[in-house]
Protein backbone atom coordinates (compact mmCIF):
# COMPACT_ATOMS: atom_id res chain seq x y z
CA UNK A 1 0.00 0.00 0.00
CA UNK A 2 2.64 2.22 1.01
CA UNK A 3 4.69 1.43 -2.27
CA UNK A 4 1.30 2.36 -4.19
CA UNK A 5 0.21 5.47 -2.51
CA UNK A 6 4.17 7.22 -2.86
CA UNK A 7 3.87 6.81 -6.76
CA UNK A 8 0.35 8.70 -6.57
CA UNK A 9 1.89 11.28 -4.39
CA UNK A 10 5.10 11.51 -6.60
CA UNK A 11 3.11 11.90 -9.69
CA UNK A 12 0.60 15.11 -7.70
CA UNK A 13 3.92 16.47 -6.48
CA UNK A 14 4.80 17.75 -9.86
CA UNK A 15 1.04 18.53 -11.28
CA UNK A 16 0.42 22.28 -10.91
CA UNK A 17 -3.59 21.90 -11.44
CA UNK A 18 -3.80 19.74 -8.79
CA UNK A 19 -1.96 21.55 -6.64
CA UNK A 20 -3.91 24.93 -7.44
CA UNK A 21 -7.04 22.84 -6.78
CA UNK A 22 -5.88 21.82 -3.73
CA UNK A 23 -4.96 25.13 -2.23
CA UNK A 24 -8.67 26.34 -3.67
CA UNK A 25 -10.74 23.63 -1.64
CA UNK A 26 -8.59 24.47 1.58
CA UNK A 27 -9.24 28.30 1.37
CA UNK A 28 -12.72 27.46 0.84
CA UNK A 29 -12.92 25.29 3.69
CA UNK A 30 -11.38 27.67 6.05
CA UNK A 31 -13.19 30.69 4.49
CA UNK A 32 -16.39 29.10 5.22
CA UNK A 33 -15.71 29.14 9.05
CA UNK A 34 -13.82 32.36 9.18
CA UNK A 35 -17.02 33.79 6.80
CA UNK A 36 -19.84 32.09 9.80
CA UNK A 37 -17.61 34.16 12.45
CA UNK A 38 -17.76 37.63 10.68
CA UNK A 39 -20.02 40.24 12.01
CA UNK A 40 -22.38 42.08 10.13
CA UNK A 41 -23.53 45.09 11.08
CA UNK A 42 -26.75 47.20 9.50
CA UNK A 43 -27.59 50.30 10.97
CA UNK A 44 -27.79 49.40 14.52
CA UNK A 45 -28.41 45.66 13.57
CA UNK A 46 -26.04 43.22 14.29
CA UNK A 47 -25.94 39.88 12.55
CA UNK A 48 -22.99 36.86 13.30
CA UNK A 49 -24.05 33.94 11.80
CA UNK A 50 -21.81 31.84 14.57
CA UNK A 51 -23.97 33.22 17.25
CA UNK A 52 -27.52 31.56 15.71
CA UNK A 53 -26.75 27.83 17.37
CA UNK A 54 -24.80 26.49 14.21
CA UNK A 55 -22.30 25.65 15.92
CA UNK A 56 -23.17 24.24 18.86
CA UNK A 57 -22.52 20.87 19.65
CA UNK A 58 -23.46 18.37 19.22
CA UNK A 59 -25.59 19.73 15.99
CA UNK A 60 -21.97 21.19 14.33
CA UNK A 61 -21.27 17.68 13.24
CA UNK A 62 -23.78 17.20 11.11
CA UNK A 63 -24.09 21.02 9.87
CA UNK A 64 -20.12 21.25 8.97
CA UNK A 65 -20.46 17.58 7.10
CA UNK A 66 -22.92 18.67 5.11
CA UNK A 67 -21.52 22.10 4.26
CA UNK A 68 -17.93 21.34 3.28
CA UNK A 69 -19.46 18.61 1.27
CA UNK A 70 -20.87 20.80 -1.37
CA UNK A 71 -17.19 21.82 -2.06
CA UNK A 72 -15.82 18.22 -2.67
CA UNK A 73 -15.61 18.92 -6.54
CA UNK A 74 -12.39 20.67 -6.30
CA UNK A 75 -10.86 17.32 -4.98
CA UNK A 76 -13.12 15.61 -7.48
CA UNK A 77 -11.42 17.28 -10.26
CA UNK A 78 -7.99 16.41 -9.03
CA UNK A 79 -9.08 12.50 -8.55
CA UNK A 80 -10.56 13.04 -12.84
CA UNK A 81 -7.27 14.55 -13.44
CA UNK A 82 -5.06 12.63 -11.59
CA UNK A 83 -6.55 9.81 -14.02
CA UNK A 84 -7.05 11.52 -17.04
CA UNK A 85 -3.62 13.13 -17.31
CA UNK A 86 -2.46 9.03 -17.39
CA UNK A 87 -3.85 8.77 -20.93
CA UNK A 88 -2.99 12.23 -22.17
CA UNK A 89 0.69 11.30 -21.02
CA UNK A 90 0.81 8.31 -22.61
CA UNK A 91 2.19 7.09 -18.71
CA UNK A 92 -0.54 4.22 -18.22
CA UNK A 93 1.26 2.25 -20.66
CA UNK A 94 4.85 2.57 -19.44
CA UNK A 95 3.29 1.82 -15.49
CA UNK A 96 2.33 -1.39 -17.14
CA UNK A 97 5.99 -1.91 -18.36
CA UNK A 98 7.01 -1.38 -15.70
CA UNK A 99 5.99 -3.91 -13.73
CA UNK A 100 2.69 -2.31 -12.51
CA UNK A 101 -0.40 -4.37 -12.90
CA UNK A 102 -3.80 -3.64 -13.67
CA UNK A 103 -4.98 -4.47 -10.03
CA UNK A 104 -2.01 -1.67 -8.67
CA UNK A 105 -2.95 0.64 -10.72
CA UNK A 106 -6.57 0.71 -9.32
CA UNK A 107 -5.57 0.34 -5.92
CA UNK A 108 -2.85 2.87 -6.28
CA UNK A 109 -5.13 5.55 -7.36
CA UNK A 110 -7.92 4.15 -4.53
CA UNK A 111 -5.25 4.82 -1.77
CA UNK A 112 -5.08 8.18 -3.18
CA UNK A 113 -8.45 9.03 -2.96
CA UNK A 114 -9.02 7.41 0.54
CA UNK A 115 -5.77 9.66 1.58
CA UNK A 116 -7.90 12.96 0.31
CA UNK A 117 -11.09 11.52 2.30
CA UNK A 118 -9.37 10.91 5.40
CA UNK A 119 -7.14 14.72 5.58
CA UNK A 120 -10.62 16.19 4.76
CA UNK A 121 -12.63 14.44 7.00
CA UNK A 122 -9.82 15.05 9.91
CA UNK A 123 -9.79 19.30 9.08
CA UNK A 124 -13.84 18.97 9.45
CA UNK A 125 -13.32 17.00 13.09
CA UNK A 126 -10.56 19.29 13.75
CA UNK A 127 -12.17 22.48 12.39
CA UNK A 128 -15.50 21.96 14.05
CA UNK A 129 -13.79 20.79 17.39
CA UNK A 130 -12.57 24.19 17.92
CA UNK A 131 -15.73 25.97 16.58
CA UNK A 132 -17.55 24.36 18.49
CA UNK A 133 -15.46 24.76 21.69
CA UNK A 134 -15.55 28.95 21.36
CA UNK A 135 -19.21 28.99 19.88
CA UNK A 136 -21.21 25.93 21.47
CA UNK A 137 -23.74 26.75 24.03
CA UNK A 138 -22.81 22.49 25.20
CA UNK A 139 -19.55 21.54 26.54
CA UNK A 140 -20.28 18.79 28.22
CA UNK A 141 -18.20 15.20 26.93
CA UNK A 142 -21.71 13.58 26.40
CA UNK A 143 -22.78 16.18 24.03
CA UNK A 144 -19.95 17.05 22.70
CA UNK A 145 -19.02 13.42 21.18
CA UNK A 146 -22.32 12.20 20.16
CA UNK A 147 -23.39 12.56 16.66
CA UNK A 148 -19.51 11.78 15.91
CA UNK A 149 -21.08 9.50 13.07
CA UNK A 150 -21.81 12.37 10.53
CA UNK A 151 -17.83 12.24 10.09
CA UNK A 152 -17.83 8.33 9.22
CA UNK A 153 -20.64 9.40 6.67
CA UNK A 154 -18.92 12.22 5.14
CA UNK A 155 -15.19 9.40 5.17
CA UNK A 156 -17.68 7.13 3.45
CA UNK A 157 -19.21 9.89 1.15
CA UNK A 158 -16.10 10.91 -0.23
CA UNK A 159 -14.80 7.98 -0.92
CA UNK A 160 -17.96 6.88 -2.69
CA UNK A 161 -17.91 10.22 -4.76
CA UNK A 162 -14.40 9.96 -5.34
CA UNK A 163 -14.41 6.51 -6.35
CA UNK A 164 -17.28 7.53 -8.72
CA UNK A 165 -14.91 9.95 -10.68
CA UNK A 166 -12.04 7.59 -10.87
CA UNK A 167 -14.17 4.74 -12.49
CA UNK A 168 -15.80 7.78 -15.28
CA UNK A 169 -12.23 8.83 -16.35
CA UNK A 170 -10.54 5.31 -16.62
CA UNK A 171 -13.98 4.86 -18.46
CA UNK A 172 -14.15 8.05 -20.81
CA UNK A 173 -10.02 8.67 -20.52
CA UNK A 174 -10.64 12.91 -20.57
CA UNK A 175 -11.14 14.77 -17.97
CA UNK A 176 -14.01 17.22 -19.25
CA UNK A 177 -15.79 13.87 -20.62
CA UNK A 178 -15.95 12.50 -17.33
CA UNK A 179 -16.81 15.91 -15.22
CA UNK A 180 -19.60 16.58 -18.57
CA UNK A 181 -20.64 13.13 -17.60
CA UNK A 182 -21.00 13.35 -13.81
CA UNK A 183 -23.16 16.12 -14.37
CA UNK A 184 -25.88 13.81 -16.58
CA UNK A 185 -25.65 11.29 -14.12
CA UNK A 186 -27.42 14.28 -11.86
CA UNK A 187 -29.89 15.18 -14.00
CA UNK A 188 -30.85 11.76 -14.73
CA UNK A 189 -31.30 10.98 -10.80
CA UNK A 190 -33.01 13.88 -10.50
CA UNK A 191 -35.02 12.54 -13.02
CA UNK A 192 -35.95 9.51 -12.20
CA UNK A 193 -35.97 10.15 -8.19
CA UNK A 194 -39.31 12.86 -9.77
CA UNK A 195 -40.82 10.07 -12.14
CA UNK A 196 -40.72 7.31 -9.32
CA UNK A 197 -41.61 9.39 -6.35
CA UNK A 198 -44.97 8.64 -6.12
CA UNK A 199 -44.96 5.22 -7.29
CA UNK A 200 -41.81 4.21 -6.36
CA UNK A 201 -40.07 6.50 -3.79
CA UNK A 202 -37.62 3.79 -2.18
CA UNK A 203 -36.33 3.36 -5.59
CA UNK A 204 -34.04 6.44 -5.44
CA UNK A 205 -32.05 5.62 -2.28
CA UNK A 206 -30.16 2.63 -4.35
CA UNK A 207 -29.21 5.16 -7.07
CA UNK A 208 -25.41 6.33 -6.99
CA UNK A 209 -25.38 10.00 -6.47
CA UNK A 210 -28.70 10.08 -3.90
CA UNK A 211 -27.17 7.60 -1.87
CA UNK A 212 -24.19 9.38 -1.21
CA UNK A 213 -26.67 12.42 -0.35
CA UNK A 214 -28.43 10.35 1.78
CA UNK A 215 -25.45 10.15 3.99
CA UNK A 216 -25.58 13.27 5.53
CA UNK A 217 -29.16 14.42 4.60
CA UNK A 218 -29.79 18.32 4.95
CA UNK A 219 -29.45 19.92 8.66
CA UNK A 220 -31.55 23.37 8.15
CA UNK A 221 -35.08 21.74 9.69
CA UNK A 222 -32.78 21.43 13.00
CA UNK A 223 -32.02 25.10 12.81
CA UNK A 224 -33.94 26.73 15.92
CA UNK A 225 -34.45 29.33 13.90
CA UNK A 226 -36.17 27.18 11.13
CA UNK A 227 -38.23 25.45 14.16
CA UNK A 228 -39.49 28.68 15.53
CA UNK A 229 -40.11 30.22 12.02
CA UNK A 230 -42.34 26.69 11.48
CA UNK A 231 -44.18 26.60 14.54
CA UNK A 232 -45.33 30.33 14.00
CA UNK A 233 -46.27 29.55 10.80
CA UNK A 234 -47.97 26.50 12.01
CA UNK A 235 -46.27 24.16 9.63
CA UNK A 236 -44.24 21.26 10.25
CA UNK A 237 -40.65 21.47 8.39
CA UNK A 238 -39.27 18.69 10.12
CA UNK A 239 -37.83 15.56 8.26
CA UNK A 240 -36.26 12.72 8.91
CA UNK A 241 -32.17 13.20 8.47
CA UNK A 242 -31.38 10.33 10.65
CA UNK A 243 -28.75 8.07 8.70
CA UNK A 244 -29.24 4.35 8.91
CA UNK A 245 -27.27 1.38 8.64
CA UNK A 246 -28.42 0.13 5.11
CA UNK A 247 -27.38 3.66 3.75
CA UNK A 248 -24.14 3.10 4.90
CA UNK A 249 -23.95 -0.01 3.29
CA UNK A 250 -25.45 0.82 0.05
CA UNK A 251 -23.01 4.00 -0.78
CA UNK A 252 -20.06 1.35 0.18
CA UNK A 253 -21.40 -1.14 -2.22
CA UNK A 254 -21.28 1.36 -5.14
CA UNK A 255 -18.05 2.34 -3.85
CA UNK A 256 -17.14 -1.48 -4.48
CA UNK A 257 -18.84 -1.28 -8.14
CA UNK A 258 -16.78 2.04 -9.15
CA UNK A 259 -13.85 -0.01 -7.90
CA UNK A 260 -14.05 -3.37 -9.48
CA UNK A 261 -15.35 -1.63 -12.73
CA UNK A 262 -12.22 0.66 -13.00
CA UNK A 263 -10.52 -2.73 -12.79
CA UNK A 264 -12.78 -4.50 -15.25
CA UNK A 265 -12.96 -1.33 -17.82
CA UNK A 266 -8.69 -1.62 -17.96
CA UNK A 267 -8.78 -5.56 -18.17
CA UNK A 268 -11.23 -5.33 -21.11
CA UNK A 269 -8.82 -2.38 -22.73
CA UNK A 270 -6.30 -3.13 -25.24
CA UNK A 271 -3.80 -0.67 -24.27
Amino acid sequence: MRRLLSIELFKLKFSKSAKVLCIIYFLLFFGTALFSMIRFKFGDFEFRLADQGIFNFPYIWHFNTYMVAIIKLFLAVVIVSMVSSEYTNRTLKQNFIDGLSKKEFVLSKFYTLLLFSFISSVLVFSVSIVLGLLFSDYNEPSIIFSDLHFILAYFIKLTAFFSLCMFLAILVRKSAFALGFLFLLLIFEAIVIVSLKDNFPWFSKFLPLESMANLIKEPFTKFNVVKSASTAMGTDLSRDVNTYWYEYLIAIGWTVIFIFGSLNVLKSRDL
